[in-house]
């Protein structure tokens, strides 16, 4: 001890460091500090270890902020006086950094989501105060999904199992409450009538967790299931104001996550009833849903990290689920393209368009999915093509390229079903979507003038395509499996609807025009009245759009009959040459611009300028 006084005596620092101790120890006995005599004990001894070191207090120094922290006399920095923090040092205090605390957050996120649904699964339920989160817990989560972890789910903190009871929940929207039985059966009316149609949801999991993923999906599932649901009627529109007020709040949330995504995928494959297609949204939120799946990164499932803030670690089970709801994405939208003739938001990147056999798990779709995504692919190739002319203002091909590109589609046609329905294990869905697709291709048909070579034989083609689709639409009438009183059509999705909808103009077109003597009119006539029926039967609400299409089409056709007899006998005692300029006329579409659907607005148009001349011919 003497050598270190003398040290210190000599040594100018150590002096500096000893008048330091002697003037902190100085103070001592006026007890000012408010820890107690074994702290006292412990600081002195940390002193004598680090002499002469100034500590900053340990929020200051997990921000890494200048701090006036007095150590003796005791006094609270100004930092932590001015936000109330707790103002302490401690010598083994370690800054912690963002990353790491990010990532052991969404590992605990992870750990107690799982523990929760196990409780789930055994029938506990939380009580409703242990359902609402605390603010922290809630500014936690607000922060996980800005940083743009979309694997991160509402925080639900289990506590021991005496906190648990077993009454049943009920999910509120509004002033609309489910009961947990209610909410059961209608997920079960959605896994057995609608889930086929698009299936990429996951069947064994229960409603709260997709609840829990996100409230929109949950809502999207019930809203699905409520269409023809026995036990409410009224359901539907009881739910179909929230819901759409739920909707429009959530699209201006930025960033959302996969499950939004996912609920905006059922919204536009069974969009809410409308009357009219000038208040339907579905072209709108298809939009919405391709830009937010590509600005989360679903389009490029193995390079996630490349859209985040933060490290991504996916597994192969998440890395399947975004794959997988990247393809039904593209599957939605192509279908919103060609159900409203418009240009489809599309991307068949290097993934979707790779065969089946190209790609290893978890990069493979499931073989229904995979063929689905095949079959629209060949409709998106045919819209851009025949339909996205750059040199014309309406955007159709010319008529000699438009001739030769419908030859060459109907090869690529024939050889992708032939390959596709060779595979095993496929629903008759996917017929039923191929036909779909070459009906979409010959409706092309009605923009070709009747000088074109191949002019007939093109409208032959379409009227073939057309009854091969209603011949698959119409084994949906069966009854399903679900209730042998129901048939499976009145599940269909929209687009089916509206394709079934442009083959019932078709027969329309075509069997009241100089055509009809070239094919059988009894059985295309037989053929447009079950067309009719199967659209109402598809019809959720009275005066819904498909109920009043239907109508609109009855009308037309009463109409039509009316003039038929003095239109026969006239095209009877006309030669080949006033034939063919009459079903020219006949055929002719003034609306252009809305793709193969053009046909359904050209004669919507048609029957509005029809009805306003019937008006001013009763007015007057």
């Amino acid at each position: 001890m003497e050598g270190g006084i003398n040290c210190e005596d000599t040594n100018p620092t150590g002096a500096r460091a000893g008048s330091y101790k002697r003037k902190k120890n100085g103070y001592d006995h006026l007890g000012s500090s408010p820890r107690s005599g074994a702290e006292e004990n412990e600081d002195e001894s940390e002193r004598r270890r680090h002499p002469g070191v100034k500590r900053a207090c340990n929020e200051c120094r997990q921000q890494k902020l200048r701090c006036d922290v007095i150590q003796d006399p005791f006094s609270h920095c100004s930092r932590c006086y001015r936000l109330k923090l707790e103002c302490k040092i401690e010598s083994n205090f370690k800054r912690v950094g963002k990353r790491s605390k990010h990532a052991e957050m969404e590992r605990e996120i992870e750990q107690l989501r799982k523990s929760l649904l196990e409780a789930q699964a055994q029938g506990f339920v939380m009580k409703d105060s242990e359902k609402t989160l605390s603010p922290a817990i809630n500014s936690v989560y607000r922060k996980t999904r800005m940083l743009g972890i979309e694997e991160a789910v509402s925080l639900s903190v289990l506590k021991h199992n005496d906190s648990y009871n077993e009454p049943r929940t009920r999910h509120k929207i509004e002033n609309l409450n489910l009961s947990e039985e209610m909410t059961n059966r209608l997920f079960n009316e959605f896994w057995c009538c609608y889930h086929p149609f698009l299936p990429f949801l996951s069947p064994s999991q229960a409603p709260d967790y997709y609840y829990q993923q996100h409230p929109l999906l949950f809502w999207a599932i019930i809203a699905v299931s409520a269409r023809f649901f026995a036990d409410d009627s009224g359901l539907l529109t009881s739910l179909s104001g929230p819901l759409t007020r739920l909707l429009w709040t959530t699209v201006g949330e930025v960033p959302n996550n996969l499950y939004f995504v996912k609920a905006l995928c059922l919204l536009c494959t069974w969009p809410l009833p409308t009357s009219t297609t000038s208040t339907d949204p579905t072209h709108i939120l298809c939009g919405v849903m391709m830009k937010t799946a590509t600005g989360i990164g679903l389009h490029r499932p193995n390079h996630a990290q490349d859209f985040s803030r933060v490290s991504v670690d996916l597994n192969k089970e998440q890395l399947h689920e975004r794959l997988t709801t990247w393809a039904v994405c593209n599957i939605v939208a192509q279908h919103c393209g060609t159900g409203y003739g418009q240009p489809a938001s599309t991307l068949y990147d290097w993934i979707l368009a790779a065969g089946p056999t190209e790609c290893v798990p978890p990069l493979s779709l499931d073989p229904e999915l995979e063929a689905h995504l095949q079959i629209e692919h060949f409709c998106d190739k045919v819209s851009k093509e025949i339909y996205s002319n750059a040199s014309d203002s309406r955007g159709v091909a010319g008529d000699e390229l438009r001739a030769m590109l419908t030859r060459v589609y109907r090869r690529e046609y024939d050889d992708l079903r032939a390959s596709v329905m060779s595979r095993t294990g496929l629903s008759q869905l996917i017929n039923l979507h191929f036909t779909a697709a070459g009906l979409h291709l010959c409706l092309s048909a009605f923009f070709n003038l009747s000088i074109i070579k191949g002019y007939i034989d093109d409208l032959m083609g379409l009227w073939n395509a057309c009854i091969s689709f209603l011949d698959q639409v119409f084994k949906l009438q069966l009854p399903s499996s679900k209730d042998r009183n129901q048939s499976t059509l009145r599940y269909s999705t929209n687009y089916l609807l509206q394709m079934i909808v442009s083959a019932c103009f078709t027969l329309l077109r075509l069997l009241n025009s100089g055509f009809a003597q070239r094919i059988d009119f009894k059985y295309g006539s037989s053929m447009f009245h079950c067309a009719i029926q199967a659209i109402r039967s598809i019809s959720v609400l009275d005066n819904d759009l498909p109920c009043r299409l239907a109508e609109l089409m009855m009308q037309m056709w009463d109409r039509a009959q009316t003039e038929q007899q003095t239109s026969t006998q006239n095209l009877m005692s006309s030669n080949l040459e006033e034939v063919g300029s009459t079903m020219e006329n006949s055929l002719k579409l003034k609306v252009r611009c809305r793709m193969s659907m053009s046909l359904v607005y050209d004669s919507i148009w048609k029957w509005r300028e029809e009805f306003q001349a019937q008006g001013r011919s009763s007015s007057e």
